[in-house]
């Protein structure tokens, strides 16, 4: 009785040839192409397909697979500076990032910024916005400490906005640094502009005068609420230097910046002029020298003294570098 398999699984080729080839052959002839069919159907679905099949745009993702998660998980990034065609585009774009009531504060509440301020901020490159939310305000700000006779130190006081009000300071001379310029270009620009006015002629003059004190240069960084543009974070870095600047007056004294003249009408119409037109500025700037023993804790000192003194304090530690 024969045993082998049955005729409809059976090769035709073999079926003809069954009387006279014994059983093994059958099978060890069918098997190695069975075996090389299966390895070959294999190869060709696992191994990657070549490059011309792939679609035209197989090389537009990012090599860095952590770069499309950061993409995917934020905001898109806020367009460069030079791409905010005006302060309404910025302003389109911080609404939506910042709290609505401090937002509407920026230019209205007494001794604080508009839009227009931070657009000119950010055409000029003083200043950056990282994308967040609330975005974080980012600058490179020069003070400096200017020394006097008998080392009396020069502070400013307060300063007179264009918009009429007044917003207090009690800090050394500070400024924000432009693109690309280190601290002693900062230095020399901020007095120009800020104690320039004082000396008749200024220009290069005040330069002769300035000597920045060797060895006293400092950085760091403070991160705190921007009181200029309220619920807008900031991030300050900090390049502090003491200097010397002959000529100035020994008593407290006043000076005039004008560094924006929107209503110069010999001015080119640009977005920009139109921009510092409407941006609240600084006008006057109010000294004072402070003498080192003058801020020295007297031995006595009755309860309203000390609470005056807590309060000034505070205001100081509170304000920060808020910086023009």
């Amino acid at each position: 009785m024969f045993v082998g398999p049955s005729p409809p699984h059976t090769p035709l080729v073999n079926r003809r040839n069954n009387n006279h080839r014994p059983r093994n052959a059958i099978v060890t002839s069918a098997l190695p192409d069975l075996f090389l069919a299966a390895v070959s159907l294999l190869f060709l679905w696992s191994s990657p397909k070549p490059l011309l099949s792939l679609p035209p745009n197989r090389f537009s993702f990012p090599l860095n697979p952590r770069r499309r998660i950061t993409a995917m998980s934020r905001r898109s990034p806020p367009p460069p500076s030079q791409r905010f065609a005006n302060p309404q585009s910025l302003s389109d774009w911080l609404e939506s990032r910042l709290p609505s009531d401090s937002f509407a504060a920026w230019g209205v509440k007494p001794g604080t910024k508009n839009v227009h301020n931070l657009w000119l901020e950010l055409s000029d490159g003083e200043t950056s916005l990282a994308d967040s939310t609330p975005p974080v305000r980012t600058v490179n700000v020069v003070t400096v400490r200017v020394i006097g006779k008998n080392g009396r130190i020069l502070v400013e006081a307060h300063q007179e906005l264009s918009d009429g009000s007044i917003r207090e300071r009690f800090r050394p001379l500070s400024e924000k640094m432009k693109p690309e310029e280190s601290p002693d270009e900062a230095v020399f620009r901020a007095i120009k502009e800020e104690l320039g006015s004082i000396f008749n002629g200024g220009g290069d003059d005040v330069g002769q005068r300035i000597k920045i004190l060797p060895g006293s240069y400092s950085r760091r960084v403070e991160e705190r609420n921007s009181l200029s543009y309220p619920g807008l974070p900031a991030r300050y870095a900090l390049h502090s230097v003491d200097a010397t600047v002959e000529g100035l007056p020994e008593e407290d004294f006043c000076t005039e910046e004008k560094e924006y003249d929107g209503g110069d009408s010999t001015m080119e119409d640009t977005v920009e002029t139109r921009a510092a037109g409407k941006a609240v500025t600084v006008k006057r700037h109010y000294w004072k020298w402070l003498v080192g023993d003058s801020i020295v804790f007297p031995l006595r000192m009755d309860y309203l003294d000390l609470c005056k003194l807590a309060c000034l304090v505070m205001d100081i530690i509170a304000s920060g570098y808020d910086i023009d």
